[in-house]
C-alpha cells in the first residue's frame, strides 16, 4: 500500500474503477457476440428462404427447380428430401465437417443452428429450415463463415480493452491530481498549526467558508491548538513562579554559606546558621511540592473543565473540614438567608440555588485559601455572603482580623510573598496567586478591598451558571 493518503485514494479509485471496465468490457463484448450471431442467423435464414423458393414440394417427391441465380443460391447449401440429399455444395465431400454437421440438423425435428469448424479451425455458422409441401417435405441446411464476424468481435475486444487502459490511466492521473488539489488546505492547515503551535500564537483556523469536513478538522485543530498554548503557558508560569520562589531562599542558603566560610564562627552561630539553612531548604521544598501539584492537577484533573456547580453546597462541604477555633463564629448568607457555623455545631442554611458556571473541583480550589485564611487570622467572626449578580456570582469572604498591612497590599497577590513570616502559621504564601490565577482561566477574579475596616475583606467574582 502507498504511505500517502492520496497514493492510496489513487489506488482505490483504480481499483474500483478496473473492477467496473472489467464488468462492462465482458458485458460489452457478450452483447456484441450475441448480436453478430443473429446477424448471421438472420442472414442464413434469409439464404433459406430463398433456396426454399426453388424446391418444388406439390408432389410426391421433391424436385429442385433451375433458376438463373443457380450457382449463387447453391453455395454452402444442402437440400434434403427426408434424410436423403438431394444437392450439396460444389467440393464439398459426403464425409466432410459441414456434410456431417449438416446431415445433424436435418435429423433434429425442429429447424435449429449449430457452429462447426472447417478447414484450419475455420469457424462455419449452419442452419437448417424446413420446407413443408402438401405430399413431400425437404429441408434446407445454409451455412455462413464466420470469420469476418469473429474479426469484428475481437476488433471490438481489442478496442475496449485499449479504452480501458486509457480510462484507468487517466482515472489514476486525474484521482491523484484531484485528491491533492483536495487535500493541499489539509497540508496548509497542517503547517500552519505546526507553525503557530511552535511560537505559541493567536492565530486560528476558524470555520467559516471551508466545506464541512475541514470545519471540523479546524476546529479540531483550533482546540488542540488551545491546548498547546494552555499548556506552554502553565510551563511558562510554573518556571516563572519556581525561579520567583527559590530565590529568596536558596539566596538565604548561599548568604550562610559565604558567611560561614567568610570567617570561624562559634558552635551557636554554626546551628544557628544550621536552623537558617535547614528552614530556607524546608521553605524551598514546600515551594516545590505546591507549585509542581498545582500543576499536576491542571494536567491531570478533567475536573476543572468548565461546568455548572451549586455554590452553597460547596461552601458548606468546605466549612464543614476547616479547623475552625472555638471563639470563631462562621456566617454564611445567600439570598437573605442566614445560617451560623460555630467550632462545634452547624446550622443549614436555607438558601435558594446559586449556580456558578465553573466545576466543583475547580470552585473547591479558588475557595478554600480564601475560608483558610480567613478562619486563620479571625477574632471571632467571618461573613461569607453568595449572591448573584448581573452575569455573575459574587462571593464575598470578610474576617474581624488585623486585616492586611498598607505597605503589603500591593505584593498581596504575588507568588511566595507573607505579610508577617514569622506569625506562626504555615505557608508558602501561593494560595492567594493560584486562587486568582483559577478565577481568571474561567473568567473571574479574586479581588482585595483595602477601604475595608476592620478586618479583611476578600471577593470572589465567577460567570453565573
Amino acid at each position: 500500500m502507498p504511505r500517502t493518503l492520496r497514493g492510496r485514494l489513487a489506488l482505490v479509485a483504480l481499483t474500483t474503477a478496473a473492477l467496473l471496465m472489467t464488468i462492462l468490457t465482458v458485458v460489452f463484448n457478450a452483447v456484441m457476440d450475441r448480436h453478430l450471431q443473429h446477424q448471421a442467423d438472420g442472414e442464413l435464414r434469409s439464404r433459406a428462404a430463398a433456396v426454399a423458393t426453388t424446391i418444388d414440394t406439390s408432389g410426391p417427391r421433391v424436385r429442385v427447380l433451375e433458376t438463373v441465380n443457380d450457382r449463387l443460391l447453391d453455395a454452402n447449401v444442402w437440400i434434403y428430401a427426408g434424410n436423403r440429399l438431394l444437392e450439396k455444395p460444389p467440393g464439398a465431400t459426403p464425409d466432410s465437417t459441414l456434410t456431417q454437421a449438416a446431415d445433424r440438423l436435418t435429423r433434429q425435428p425442429k429447424p435449429a443452428c449449430t457452429t462447426v469448424h472447417a478447414h484450419g479451425h475455420q469457424p462455419v455458422r449452419l442452419c437448417s429450415h424446413a420446407v413443408d409441401g402438401r405430399r413431400a417435405t425437404a429441408t434446407v441446411v445454409t451455412a455462413l463463415d464466420l470469420t469476418p464476424y469473429r474479426s469484428s468481435a475481437d476488433t471490438l475486444l481489442l478496442g475496449s480493452l485499449i479504452l480501458d487502459g486509457v480510462m484507468l490511466g487517466c482515472t489514476y492521473v486525474l484521482t491523484r491530481l484531484s485528491v491533492g488539489r483536495a487535500l493541499r488546505p489539509v497540508r496548509t492547515m497542517t503547517d500552519q498549526a505546526t507553525q503557530w503551535s511552535a511560537v505559541g500564537s493567536d492565530e486560528r483556523f476558524g470555520t467559516e467558508d471551508r466545506p464541512v469536513e475541514l470545519a471540523r478538522l479546524g476546529a479540531s485543530m483550533d482546540e488542540l491548538l488551545d491546548r498547546i498554548r494552555t499548556v506552554l503557558r502553565h510551563e511558562q508560569q510554573l518556571t516563572g513562579e519556581l525561579s520567583h520562589e527559590l530565590r529568596t531562599p536558596l539566596t538565604r542558603i548561599i548568604m550562610e554559606l559565604d558567611w560561614w566560610r567568610a570567617r570561624p564562627r562559634t558552635d551557636a552561630e554554626t546551628r544557628a546558621g544550621q536552623e537558617v539553612i535547614a528552614e530556607a531548604a524546608q521553605s524551598m521544598r514546600t515551594i516545590c511540592d505546591t507549585l509542581l501539584n498545582d500543576a499536576r492537577d491542571n494536567a491531570l484533573n478533567r475536573e476543572t473543565a468548565p461546568g455548572t456547580t451549586d455554590v452553597l453546597p460547596v461552601l458548606d462541604r468546605l466549612l464543614q473540614h476547616l479547623d475552625t477555633p472555638v471563639q470563631v463564629k462562621i456566617v454564611v448568607e445567600a439570598g437573605g438567608a442566614e445560617g451560623a457555623r460555630g467550632a462545634v455545631e452547624a446550622v443549614e442554611t436555607a438558601a435558594p440555588v446559586l449556580e456558578a458556571g465553573v466545576a466543583p473541583a475547580l470552585l473547591e480550589r479558588i475557595l478554600s485559601p480564601l475560608l483558610a485564611n480567613a478562619v486563620r487570622y479571625a477574632r471571632s467572626r467571618v461573613t461569607v455572603s453568595a449572591r448573584r449578580i448581573p452575569g455573575a456570582v459574587r462571593i464575598d469572604v470578610v474576617d474581624d482580623g488585623p486585616g492586611v498591612p498598607d505597605a503589603f497590599v500591593r505584593e498581596l497577590f504575588q507568588p511566595g510573598r507573607r505579610a508577617d513570616s514569622g506569625d506562626g502559621h504555615d505557608g508558602a504564601g501561593l494560595g492567594l496567586p493560584l486562587a486568582r490565577r483559577l478565577a481568571r482561566t474561567v473568567g473571574g477574579e479574586v479581588s482585595y478591598d483595602p477601604g475595608h475596616s476592620p478586618g479583611a475583606r476578600f471577593t470572589v467574582s465567577l460567570p453565573a451558571g
